[in-house]
């Protein structure tokens, strides 16, 4: 996986994914151990890999992030993540990001942390507030929960 130096004061938009992950109802969220958005409440996901599908680049974040294997993977928005502060006046981070939506496999439902995240959870859709999510972040997941009827 490319480095958080590397992902600082880039050269061009780097590619990542998230995915909107279900289990009975409740959506799973993760604590990022990482820059950017240290330390803050996101979905799981991560940069793209040279040779990877985005599709299996959303498998593979999900479960690194969480030990959650993901199916019925849709496709669900593209979202610009685009950070003031690097050199030179230009961005300090600048990312496009796809959107997936995912339920979880049955046979894989008690995330644990691992790789970027610091925690894992399932949240209730209905008390996101508490999370202190980023605005689109919250957009992404209701879009998600109206297409999937959660």
């Amino acid at each position: 996986m490319t480095g958080s130096a590397e992902r600082e004061n880039p050269k061009h938009p780097m590619i990542g994914v998230g995915a909107v992950v279900w289990h009975d109802g409740r959506v799973l969220l993760i604590r990022r151990g990482k820059p950017p958005r240290a330390g803050e409440w996101s979905l799981p996901g991560g940069a793209q890999e040279l040779g990877e599908t985005v599709q299996q680049t959303v498998q593979r974040e999900v479960l690194e992030e969480t030990g959650i294997r993901i199916t019925n993977i849709e496709f669900l928005e593209i979202v610009d993540l685009i950070m003031p502060g690097g050199a030179n006046g230009k961005p300090r981070y600048h990312y496009t990001l796809l959107d997936f939506s995912a339920d979880a496999n049955s046979e894989t439902t008690i995330p644990i942390p691992g790789d970027d995240a610091s925690e894992a959870i399932w949240a209730d859709p209905d008390t996101l507030g508490d999370y202190n999510l980023w605005p689109v972040t919250r957009q992404v997941i209701e879009k998600s929960r109206k297409l999937r009827g959660h």
